[in-house]
């Protein structure tokens, strides 16, 4: 496995997205992360950048090609929630999420894309949610902009599949942050029996499946949904 490639991680200064950061750093990849505030892991190259704002997402990408070298591996994993039923939802709860999660996903892989088709080798990762396509009570917003990365990474790679170009998506279940920490215990036994696995995941079970998926190992998969949540959506 060639470990010289460059990485961007989107959101990368906590949670899943510092995971993903840190992994690729010990595996020897050259790491760089973009955060709103704060700093990614050690041994990465913090851009700033929101994913909302095109033009700030040129200059970040610009200062990686600068700094590292061109992107080869990108994983967008930059997000929101703003959950609430839908009949308290209002247009800017709906809009925001899915400017974030859907729209900040569109201006990173389409600025990362104009390299990987120069050097005819690429790597797109795109972080969704088992609720993407399990669904969740009060995540309209959130579960919708999580089920079009599905027909996102699909489309992408019937456009450049043939350009050694993959595209997959990873499908956390409940994960240890800092947002299931605050869950109250009895919400969180609750969830734990639902998933086959008895427990939440850890950032880092998410993580090995993203550094697979950018390894040689997978060049041949592509249009896949990856569930890493103890089986309790099973990719569906």
């Amino acid at each position: 496995m060639s470990t010289e490639r460059v990485v961007l991680v989107t959101g990368g200064n906590r949670g899943i997205g510092r995971a993903i950061a840190e992994r690729f750093v010990a595996a020897g990849y050259r790491t760089a992360v973009t955060a709103r505030s704060g700093e990614g892991p050690e041994g990465t190259l913090t851009v700033r950048a929101d994913v909302t704002d095109a033009a700030s997402l040129d200059a970040a990408f610009s200062e990686v090609e600068r700094e590292l070298g061109a992107v080869e591996i990108v994983v967008a994993n930059a997000g929101i929630t703003k959950d609430t039923l839908l009949l308290r939802m209002t247009e800017d709860d709906f809009d925001s999420v899915v400017a974030t999660n859907l729209g900040g996903t569109f201006r990173v892989v389409k600025r990362a894309s104009k390299g990987m088709l120069r050097a005819k080798w690429g790597r797109v990762i795109l972080i969704s949610s088992v609720v993407g396509l399990y669904g969740s009570a009060g995540q309209i917003n959130y579960s919708s902009s999580k089920a079009a990365l599905v027909g996102f990474a699909r489309s992408l790679t019937r456009e450049l599949g043939g350009r050694g170009i993959t595209a997959n998506v990873v499908a956390p279940g409940f994960i240890e942050t800092d947002m299931t920490a605050e869950l109250p215990e009895e919400t969180q036994a609750e969830y734990k029996r639902t998933i086959p696995a008895g427990r939440f995941g850890a950032a880092d079970d998410v993580a090995g499946a993203v550094v697979w998926l950018a390894s040689d190992d997978a060049a041949y998969v592509s249009g896949a949904v990856i569930p890493v949540d103890g089986g309790l959506g099973m990719g569906h």
